[in-house]
Formats: C-alpha cells, sequence, structure tokens
C-alpha cells in the first residue's frame, strides 16, 4: 500500500497543471503558465537559497554587519591596534624610568658612585635584563621530551599492529 503512495505522489509531481490569470471582469486570460508541482518546488527552493545567499553577502560586504553582535568597525580594529602598540611602547619607556630612578636613589643612598650612573648606562643595563633569557632546556624537560617520543612511538605501534589484524 505504500508502494501505491509513493507511486502517486511521483505521478502527482510531474502532473502538468495550468496556471491562468484572468481578468475577472471580462473573462479575459492575461497570463498563462503550465507547471508541475516539481518545477514549483525547485523553483521556490533555489529562489530561497539566492535570497540566503544573496543576504549574506551584503551583510558580509557591507557596513551592516557591524550592527550584528559581535562584530566591530574596522575602525574600531585599527584603534585597538593602534593603541596595544603604543602601549606597548610606554610599558617599554616605564621599565627604563622605573630602571632609571633605582639607579638614582642607589646613588642618594651612597652605593653607587656618581660618576658611574649614567642614562645610557641604566638604560643597557635594563636591555640585558630583558635579553637575558635562558633559553636551553633543563633536565626535567629533556626527560619529559623523552617521555613523550617513548609514548608517541608505544602508540604507533598499536595502530600499525591495529591496521595488519584490521586487514587480515
Amino acid at each position: 500500500m505504500t508502494k501505491k503512495r509513493k507511486k502517486n505522489f511521483r505521478k502527482k509531481l510531474f502532473v502538468k497543471n495550468r496556471l491562468i490569470i484572468l481578468n475577472e471582469d471580462t473573462f479575459e486570460e492575461l497570463f498563462s503558465l503550465r507547471l508541475t508541482l516539481m518545477n514549483v518546488f525547485v523553483t521556490f527552493t533555489l529562489g530561497g537559497i539566492f535570497l540566503i545567499l544573496v543576504t549574506t553577502f551584503i551583510i558580509a560586504f557591507t557596513p551592516l554587519r557591524e550592527f550584528i553582535p559581535g562584530y566591530s568597525s574596522t575602525e574600531l580594529k585599527r584603534n585597538a591596534t593602534k593603541l596595544a602598540i603604543k602601549s606597548d611602547s610606554l610599558e617599554t619607556a616605564l621599565k627604563q624610568n622605573e630602571a632609571y630612578i633605582k639607579g638614582i636613589q642607589k646613588v642618594l643612598k651612597g652605593e653607587l658612585e656618581y660618576s658611574k650612573f649614567s642614562k645610557d648606562s641604566i638604560l643597557a643595563e635594563s636591555a640585558e635584563d630583558a635579553s637575558d633569557v635562558n633559553m636551553k632546556a633543563s633536565d626535567a624537560e629533556m626527560k619529559l621530551r623523552e617521555d613523550v617520543a617513548e609514548t608517541e612511538k608505544e602508540l604507533k605501534a598499536k595502530s600499525q599492529d591495529k591496521k595488519k589484524s584490521d586487514k587480515k
């Protein structure tokens, strides 16, 4: 019984119907169109997809996207980038000034002679402190790397064994 219904539905999809638009007063035929249910379905589906695509492109490539929560304007992004760069430069200037003030405090306390104190020497010291990072791996890190490498080898061997057993 379901096969009959499916066949009837398929037949109904492709049965040709006529759409006629008439003038009600004179019964004159203004427009006539032969359609199937399948043609109507395909036309509306393609029209809907086209409408969605056009809407998406309008929102994506015009300033309308700024009204959607989560999107920010390009000017705002540009300003944020400029402010981030400016804050970084201010931070380095602040560190240099702090180092200079510490040097002056040492001179005032008598811990450092005035003749050995200059702004350039202080700035050179602060630059050395920033670049004095130890990039060599410690023993614990080397051990961890070896353990990870061994674990990866074991997992690789297990996966190869599993592939071989799956092929059999």
